[in-house]
């Protein structure tokens, strides 16, 4: 009889906690159940989301009892256009594999979650550094074969299992693998723990891969909020949640003067306003760190039972601007001002390891959160208000000369982020633009100093480094006083 040429070729990119090398154990399982040659390899991932755990299988689509004793040749590694079935169990993972040739419109069948777990270069953009969903989604259709793209986290979620069930649904049901349900169900089945959950999650990938079930709704670009009443509801909630009402009337007196003004001006300025003024300090970092519903979470992430542990341990790694940062403000401004003259704001950074799933280690974290009452008097506090303030006077102003030109003007809000250097940085750009365009212009038109405005804050945005807007700006940026010898 004729044998088939070559194998099934299936690569599976996987975060980690969502159970790639059970579903890879789940097919190795159910190929040998089935009397098929199989084999398996994988390529541990990089830790904090810099990308994926990648799992490459082979299967001969023969029966051994028909091989007469022979084996085939298998390869332990995936080569670009020779991959049949591609699995990503996030879209970017899946726009990654089409990158790299893994996805070919005369071969492949692409199963991905329509879902977004974001990447760290995503995060660590100055600006909004997000990858657009809709350009993997489009490329997805038009560079596999046969495409199927859903949200599998959110019928994970609604079957109580992990995300790898669905995904070896929709490979069963997508009709891509030599193997039957039966043998699948029964490979889930072996593995005991949470099958019956696992095959819920199953069953429902499986449907909507053979169109018997719609899938929860095709993947968007997440909406941002653009009615002025749903921004300040959400900023309020966010507000009330960081410091109190106290803290949403200073919102809602600051919002005041802009709440009658241009439509885009107003809801530009209460999005950024209510970011800024909820900062992330140690105070809001512990404290997020330490909610009862962060460790309920966790828990479900790595699918724990009720009778069974979990240990947390976070990564801290604090220094001078952090501890500066909750001191009251004259001591925190005396300990910057010491460091910067010194060169020293970045020389005693303390990496901490805290169990804070255990007793000492939850309370040690908990009792930076308690200081949430005291973050008024505190040294980033102050120094935050006053630059919010400076900002809202500008944004002022240019609104009594032109919209356009208060937008862009609100728009540099951007530029304030993060913590530590990053803070610095977009601290140094935003002082130099306000400096040298907003506060003092080159001209006395409206146009052009929007214009002006929105170019120098693109080229900061664009270059952390900031040599993009000293080159736009005629002179060098710099984000911290000059060192001067002891």
């Amino acid at each position: 009889m004729n044998l088939p040429e070559r194998p099934i070729t299936i690569l599976i990119a996987a975060l980690g906690g969502e159970g790639g090398g059970v579903m890879a154990d789940w097919l190795m399982e159910a190929a040998t159940s089935s009397d098929l040659p199989a084999q398996a390899t994988s390529i541990p991932g990089v830790a904090q989301r810099t990308g994926a755990t990648t799992y490459y299988l082979e299967i001969y689509p023969a029966q051994r009892t028909e091989l007469g004793g022979r084996e085939p040749v298998m390869s332990l590694t995936p080569s670009p256009g020779n991959v049949d079935v591609m699995v990503a169990s996030e879209l970017i993972e899946a726009g990654r594999a089409m990158t790299n040739g893994y996805v070919s419109p005369e071969r492949t069948t692409l199963i991905a979650s329509t879902h977004r777990i974001y990447a760290t270069v995503e995060k660590m953009q100055m600006a909004d550094g997000r990858f657009e969903s809709d350009k993997v989604l489009e490329a997805g259709k038009q560079l596999a074969k046969r495409a199927f793209l859903f949200d599998m986290r959110q019928l994970a979620q609604e079957s109580g299992t992990v995300i790898n069930a669905v995904l070896f649904g929709a490979m069963a049901g997508s009709g891509a693998l030599p193997l039957r349900r039966e043998a699948c169900e029964a490979a889930i089945r072996k593995s005991g723990r949470g099958a019956e959950a696992s095959l819920r999650g199953f069953t429902a990938g499986y449907e909507i891969a053979l169109g018997q079930r719609q899938p929860p709704g095709a993947a968007a670009k997440p909406k941002r909020a653009t009615e002025l009443a749903e921004i300040i509801r959400l900023a309020e909630e966010r507000l009330r949640d960081y410091q109190g009402e106290p803290y949403v009337a200073l919102y809602r007196k600051r919002l005041a003067p802009f709440r009658g003004a241009d439509a885009n001006v107003a809801a530009t300025v209460a999005r950024h306003l209510a970011t800024w003024m909820t900062y992330e300090d140690i105070i809001r970092v512990a404290d997020l760190k330490t909610r009862r519903s962060r460790f309920a979470r966790v828990r479900k992430e790595v699918g724990a039972k009720p009778d069974e542990p979990v240990v947390v341990i976070d990564f801290l790694k604090p220094g001078v601007e952090e501890f500066a940062s909750v001191m009251p403000h004259f001591l925190g401004r005396r300990l910057v001002s010491w460091a910067e003259r010194r060169g020293k704001m970045d020389a005693y950074n303390v990496g901490m390891h805290i169990k804070t799933s255990g007793i000492f280690g939850y309370l040690l974290v908990r009792s930076l959160a308690w200081l949430r009452p005291l973050r008024p008097m505190s040294y980033r506090y102050v120094e935050e208000q006053a630059l919010i303030e400076r900002w809202l006077a500008m944004v002022a102003e240019a609104a009594k000369r032109d919209a356009g030109l208060a937008y862009e003007v609100a728009e540099c809000a951007r530029l304030i982020k993060g913590y530590g250097e990053t803070h610095r940085r977009g601290r140094g750009n935003f002082d130099a633009i306000a400096d040298a365009l907003i506060e003092n212009p080159a001209t006395s038109d409206a146009r052009e100093q929007a214009s002006a405005i929105r170019k120098a804050r693109d080229a900061a945005l664009a270059d952390p480094e900031g040599k993009a807007l000293g080159t736009t700006l005629g002179k060098p940026v710099v984000w911290m006083k000059p060192v001067k010898s002891a």
